[in-house]
């Protein structure tokens, strides 16, 4: 009997790749898409299948015409049957102000944070729906609740994949597909994103007086845990969103957190 298969788009050294990881090592086969650096994408693989867990992946970039459909559809004849999708793309395009913020940084992240998703749930949730059964799985931001003066592309492309989200769960919920929109609310330890906005030498200094030992980043290996745990809930007592943050920090309703997702 194959595997249940967990595809998580969106799949860097952060959330994606742990939380592939971590349903690999619940006894699915992760499949681990990533738009760029298929080195960085083998050693993720490698990593699970070091631990015993069973992986693949491939380079996909979400903007390409049919990219994502041809995606799903190889996954589900090559691989197996989907059972858990994860959209973990992020749409940032940096903390601009209005004047800096240019058509075409907007338009790419309403691309990725709310049609590409459209895209993936054009496909997905019929094949889960005709199954009775499926788990989808959303990344999502500070910016998806709240706007702020940096945030005219993200927040407006974050906020249309939360109600993209609300919409599937509203028309596909009863048939089985359980969809959850994940508030990532705050920053995260991660390379591939926070490191890559501050660049190394602030990213340690900040893990160095914030992170670490002292807990004030989100850890991914922890963030996987919850995802593992949406997956795994009864269909009589579904999350459909929630919120992840640091303990020492605020929650988005009362107050800005140190770095918006």
């Amino acid at each position: 009997m194959k595997k249940p298969v967990c595809l998580v788009i969106g799949a860097g050294a952060g959330i994606g790749g742990t939380v592939a990881a971590k349903f690999a090592r619940e006894g699915y086969h992760s499949y681990l898409c990533r738009r760029t650096d298929q080195e960085g994408l083998d050693k993720l693989i490698k990593n699970i299948e070091k631990e015993g867990g069973s992986a693949s992946g491939c380079l996909v970039n979400a903007l390409d015409d049919d990219s994502l459909e041809n995606l799903i559809h190889s996954v589900e004849k090559e691989v197996g049957a989907i059972e858990v999708i994860v959209y973990n793309l992020g749409a940032q395009s940096g903390m601009k102000l209005l004047d800096k913020t240019t058509y075409k940084e907007f338009e790419w992240a309403w691309k990725i944070a709310s049609f590409g998703l459209f895209r993936v749930a054009k496909v997905i949730c019929p094949i889960m729906a005709e199954r009775g059964k499926g788990t989808f799985l959303v990344t999502s931001a500070t910016a998806a609740m709240r706007g702020n003066a940096t945030q005219h592309s993200h927040a407006s492309a974050m906020a249309a994949r939360r109600m993209l989200c609300q919409s599937l769960n509203a028309e596909f919920a009863s048939k089985g597909i359980h969809v959850a929109h994940i508030v990532i609310d705050g920053a995260v330890d991660a390379p591939d994103t926070l490191g890559k906005m501050l660049g190394p030498e602030l990213f340690q200094k900040l893990r160095e007086t914030k992170g670490l030992d002292n807990d004030g980043l989100l850890v991914p290996g922890e963030i996987a845990k919850t995802y593992f745990h949406l997956s795994q809930q009864h269909r009589s007592a579904w999350t459909h969103e929630l919120d992840l943050r640091a303990f020492s920090d605020l929650a988005w309703w009362n107050h800005a957190t140190m770095l918006d997702e």
